[in-house]
């Protein structure tokens, strides 16, 4: 079973790459795409907990680091997305699952990720936007996310939930 929650959680990654990187770029706003990987990543915390989350946070984070375009310092994502999954388990051990919690944990994830993502540009010299620039990113992202969650985190939760252990 172990294996098979490793191949979903791989597939499920696989196919927020392809959306975010191939398909959502023409439905851009100001340049701005959903993080679908972040999407993931989340729903897995949420699900799973903070370790499992933080491991394919990282390797989600360095796909989308290596995917093409692949404009910036490689790690940076995988940095974020680490943070964002670790954060988000917590939250789970903490809170109820509701659909306020939810979003909730969608929008400070976003908030968190994107955050690291453009302060690691900027202490690594790779900033591509000013600081008035990284808010308005910040936000936006943000908006793009919290937006997506219904359509997405259902989905993905209901996915990983039905591969999880039975629990005595």
């Amino acid at each position: 079973m172990k294996a098979l929650r490793v191949a979903v959680a791989a597939a499920l990654v696989l196919v927020a790459l392809v959306l975010q990187v191939a398909v959502f770029p023409h439905l851009a706003w100001d340049g701005i795409v959903p993080n679908f990987c972040l999407l993931v990543v989340v729903a897995a915390a949420l699900v799973r907990g903070p370790g499992f989350a933080a491991t394919l946070g990282f390797f989600a984070g360095l796909a989308l680091d290596l995917a093409p375009p692949a404009d910036h310092v490689a790690g940076r994502w995988a940095l974020a997305l680490v943070v964002v999954g670790y954060v988000a388990g917590l939250m789970r051990q903490d809170t109820r699952s509701s659909a306020t919690t939810v979003v909730a944990t969608v929008a400070a994830s976003s908030f968190i990720g994107t955050s690291v993502y453009a302060l690691s540009g900027v202490i690594l010299g790779d900033a591509v936007a000013g600081s008035g620039d990284l808010v308005r990113v910040i936000l936006v992202a943000l908006l793009w996310d919290v937006l997506l969650t219904p359509l997405v985190l259902p989905a993905v939760m209901r996915l990983l939930t039905r591969l999880e252990p039975a629990r005595a």
